[in-house]
């Protein structure tokens, strides 16, 4: 009896802790729920999308519209929570997971760049402040950085202290920019504002520049290579330079009328010419020709002639002379040479009713130099049938004299390069008919060139170089009645003109 008594208390007892044990697993499932919310830092913009993962890992998960999520039946434990976004950086949560219980996190995301950089202040380099320019072309140049190696766009404002009228050039992405044409006589005001368009723009100080006083009683004109283009520049006696043309444009051969109060001048667009006219100070440029254009064997050796007092410019076209208008109208054919030879160059006396013409064969060689009247009728052959290269034609005031430069030592290049050995000036008399060298002490191995008479005629500018074509070319003048007057007047200068 005893003993089954004691067999009943144990059974009990063993479906008892059986029980026990039973209730246990049920209450204490083990897991717990993961909810959140992501936005955006600052403006707590909800953000969906957002990937959602944890460590250790359990579920991956995206926010909804609303920047929400949730994670069920994630194990109980420590978590390292993520939430990743593109453009945004990665943020981390932790949180612990409680049995049966639901752990809310919130994340605020900050956008990519909230750690970048701005860039540095741009420091300007040139025009120095104070600076005075002697021309109308202002090359700026700056210097900026960024610590993070963003890309920097840069804007330049120029302030007119005449007018307080600002010019604003955008998105430049190098650290140097040229403006032309400025107001002479004028005080500017520059300013560089650099973005890496990702913080707040940085400006510069401000720094400010003049242009020079009007050059307008600058009597000599010549041209300069500045990095490959070809530059037109006026100075007085005392050597004072202007910069008359945009060193980004290639401009040559400047011809003043003093009664015009005007500069013509050769300006290339591409493989073409055209003549344009500015004023003396180089502003209000315009360009004249348009339909036929100055054309010849060798562009950079033709020329053409704005006779004083007139408003025609004359200028070669293959085989043909034209005039045209000042104001680009009014192109009329004037001469064609009846046996196909190339006009080169041309001086004309429209008063006197004559033309000096240089004409050649397409390489530059069978010169002729003759005038014809208006009417195209031949007045008097001033060379021919001489050997070798020919330029630089130009007729005295009076019409007396003819002045040009000959190549004496007679070469003719079959190569093309059109080189010259010996090339002196001369004068031709037309009364007497006699040509007068007035080369005086040229240096040997040297070329002398494009000779200008000077305003009373009794000087001469012109240009001297090596005949290598390839050495710097210099413009040099003398008197004409002393042969010991060879001077030196711009360094790395040609095409002169003196009125």
């Amino acid at each position: 009896m005893m003993n089954n008594v004691i067999r009943i208390i144990l059974s009990c007892f063993f479906i008892y802790a059986l029980q026990s044990c039973s209730e246990d697993g049920i209450d204490e499932t083990g897991t717990g729920s993961l909810v959140g919310t992501v936005v955006s830092s600052g403006n707590n913009t909800p953000l969906a999308n957002v990937k959602i993962t944890t460590t250790p890992s359990s579920t991956t998960v995206f926010t909804n519209d609303q920047g929400k999520f949730a994670i069920d039946q994630i194990a109980a434990g420590e978590y390292s929570v993520q939430a990743e976004l593109d453009d945004f950086q990665t943020a981390f949560e932790g949180t612990t997971i409680t049995i049966g219980n639901t752990s809310n996190v919130v994340f605020e995301l900050d956008i990519s760049t909230a750690n970048n950089r701005p860039p540095s202040t741009p420091i300007l380099i040139s025009p120095e402040d104070n600076e005075i320019l002697e021309n109308i072309e202002a090359n700026f140049i700056w210097s900026s950085s960024d610590p993070d190696d963003d890309v920097l766009s840069y804007t330049l404002e120029l302030r007119n202290g005449n007018n307080n009228e600002i010019q604003r050039f955008e998105n430049i992405t190098d650290t140097t920019f040229t403006v032309s044409p400025l107001t002479i006589g004028t005080k500017y005001f520059w300013q560089i504002i650099a973005t890496d368009n990702i913080n707040d723009p940085v400006g510069s100080a401000v720094s400010a520049f003049e242009v020079t006083s009007s050059p307008t009683e600058n009597r000599f004109l010549f041209v300069r290579n500045i990095n490959g283009n070809n530059v037109i520049f006026s100075a007085n006696e005392d050597g004072d330079e202007f910069q008359l043309t945009d060193s980004n444009t290639n401009s040559f051969r400047p011809r003043r009328n003093v009664a015009a109060g005007k500069i013509a001048y050769f300006q290339t667009s591409g493989s073409q010419i055209d003549i344009f006219t500015m004023n003396r100070d180089g502003t209000e440029k315009t360009k004249i020709t348009s339909s036929v254009r100055p054309n010849g064997f060798n562009l950079s050796e033709i020329g053409f002639s704005w006779p004083a007092n007139s408003d025609k410019i004359y200028f070669p076209n293959f085989n043909r002379l034209y005039s045209i208008n000042t104001n680009g109208q009014g192109l009329t054919q004037i001469y064609e040479t009846t046996d196909g030879s190339l006009i080169s160059e041309v001086s004309v006396s429209q008063n006197n009713n004559m033309i000096a013409l240089k004409t050649n064969d397409i390489n530059g060689y069978n010169v002729e130099i003759f005038t014809i009247d208006m009417s195209g009728t031949l007045l008097q052959t001033i060379l021919t049938g001489v050997a070798g290269a020919a330029s630089g034609l130009n007729l005295s005031a009076t019409n007396q004299r003819i002045m040009y430069a000959r190549d004496v030592s007679g070469f003719e290049d079959a190569s093309g390069a059109y080189r010259r050995f010996d090339s002196r000036l001369f004068i031709y008399e037309f009364t007497s008919g006699v040509e007068n060298e007035v080369s005086y002490q040229k240096p040997g191995g040297t070329n002398d060139l494009e000779p200008r008479f000077s305003p009373n005629e009794a000087e001469i500018i012109f240009t001297n170089t090596s005949n290598d074509g390839i050495s710097q070319r210099n413009v040099f003048k003398i008197v004409i009645e002393d042969d010991d007057s060879r001077e030196l007047l711009f360094e790395n200068a040609f095409n002169p003109d003196w009125e």
